[in-house]
């Protein structure tokens, strides 16, 4: 008996080492590189093209010297379903290399639980899930985003409110429901070794620490909709959760045997000068601080973004007791004592130094290239999904003769984009600047 017990112990154990062998371990990092595309596959919070944009601002300033594709492909009011319809011509034709995918607002179709609705959601996203693996590209997954049922007490989603049954569901349960979706699409990410972001925790976390201070306090005025602020939030989960890179630049200064020494990591610094009193050097660092739209700086600031994602470091050790400016190309950024210095000071939200605002007209570039270009590029799809919906439309010859003009105005949308991305590149290249740091005055 003792044998067969053992028997039984080690077939069972083999069977879960063959388990462990076969599944594939989960993406914990986007690893884009020269010359990569990224698609944003997703529903109206997609085409929004808010967090999409704070996104791409990241990875603009963190890696200028590379050319990164971004492409938006979200579309106001999709399901699954929808977005399978469209696969080939809006994501698979831009050939990605990784595709995240935040979709399930609108397929839980604002109402309680229901198995069948469920089960329409799980077999699209399941296709749309081997869809995305036949092309090659790595999928992100997102759980849905946060469902504000405060806000829906008292603002019911237009399409609902006139309907006190399906208001009385989507207010109390539908933020479980979507819980419930991202905890499918959590597990399909790692049962098939794919990325995986909580938008829902991080997002009502935040949301019920504000409300502590402020019980106003939203970031959903709609309850389903994200403003600027809580796309932040949103890009921030993204890249925090997918283990983004920490740091924009380190600079670390020691005196020792009445010289200095300052070191950048894989950043040059150049023309190093200084005494007791005093420190001048020239520095050009090989990125930006991740600096977004003025809209989006509460968002910013709630997730400490600036300390998180976007550490622009200094460090000088050996000056003189007292307070010195700290000058960068001329520009008086701030005063600091000799002690706070030598611990660390963090530049990265300062909005006084070059480099922020070299980084801000970074991403101004890149919100008006949202706005002229990719915002009325993800218009144009939704108008062809909402005109050519009903079976059999689209092969019809209304149907072709549209899809010629349609196509043109892709093309020159996405050829705008393409002459935005050239520019923001450019904006983006390093710039060698003059740090010093002298005595104060006052």
């Amino acid at each position: 008996m003792h044998r067969r017990v053992l028997s039984i112990i080690c077939m069972l154990w083999l069977f879960a080492c063959t388990l462990m062998a076969e599944s594939p371990k989960p993406v914990t990092s986007i690893d884009l590189q020269d010359g990569d595309s990224f698609v944003f596959l997703g529903d109206s919070i997609t085409h929004q093209c808010l967090y999409t944009q704070y996104v791409e601002d990241y990875f603009y300033t963190r890696y200028p010297e590379r050319r990164i594709h971004f492409y938006n492909s979200g579309v106001s009011g999709d399901k699954a379903g929808d977005a399978l319809a469209r696969f080939e011509g809006d994501v698979a034709s831009q050939n990605p290399k990784y595709v995240s995918v935040l979709l399930g607002m609108n397929d839980g179709t604002y109402r309680h639980f229901d198995r069948e609705t469920f089960d329409r959601y799980e077999i699209d996203m399941t296709q749309l899930l081997e869809q995305i693996a036949g092309i090659h590209a790595t999928g992100i997954l997102m759980g849905p985003s946060m469902y504000d049922s405060r806000v829906s007490v008292s603002k019911p989603p237009r399409w609902v409110a006139g309907d006190p049954k399906q208001v009385a569901e989507v207010t109390g349960y539908y933020a479980p429901v979507l819980a419930f979706y991202g905890a499918w699409v959590r597990d399909q990410a790692t049962h098939r070794g794919l990325g995986y972001v909580d938008m829902q925790n991080i997002m009502e976390q935040l949301t019920r620490s504000q409300r502590v201070e402020d019980p106003n306090f939203n970031m959903i005025p709609d309850a389903v909709h994200p403003d600027a602020n809580g796309q932040a939030v949103m890009a921030f989960a993204i890249l925090e959760q997918m283990s983004a890179n920490r740091q924009v630049s380190a600079i670390t200064a020691t005196k020792a045997n009445d010289q200095w020494r300052v070191a950048g990591g894989k950043d040059a610094i150049t023309d190093v000068r200084g005494d007791d009193h005093s420190l001048g050097f020239t520095f050009v660092a090989s990125a930006l601080p991740w600096v977004l739209p003025p809209e989006a700086q509460l968002g910013y600031a709630i997730t400490k973004s600036g300390h998180k994602l976007s550490n622009e470091r200094v460090r000088v050790l050996g000056l003189a007791p007292g307070r010195y400016d700290l000058l960068i190309d001329g520009i008086k950024v701030g005063t600091y004592a000799h002690s706070a210095l030598a611990a660390k000071i963090e530049l990265q939200s300062n909005d006084k130094t070059p480099q922020y605002q070299q980084a801000l007209a970074v991403a101004n570039l890149n919100k008006e290239r949202n706005e002229k270009a990719i915002h009325p590029l993800r218009d144009k799809w939704a108008q062809l999904r909402n005109r050519f919906t009903r079976p059999g439309k689209t092969g019809s010859d209304e149907y072709k003769e549209y899809l010629i003009e349609f196509n043109k105005e892709i093309s020159a949308l996405n050829e705008l984009a393409a002459q935005y991305e050239k520019k923001i590149y450019e904006a983006a290249q390093p710039v060698a600047r003059k740090y010093e740091l002298v005595a104060t005055t006052e």
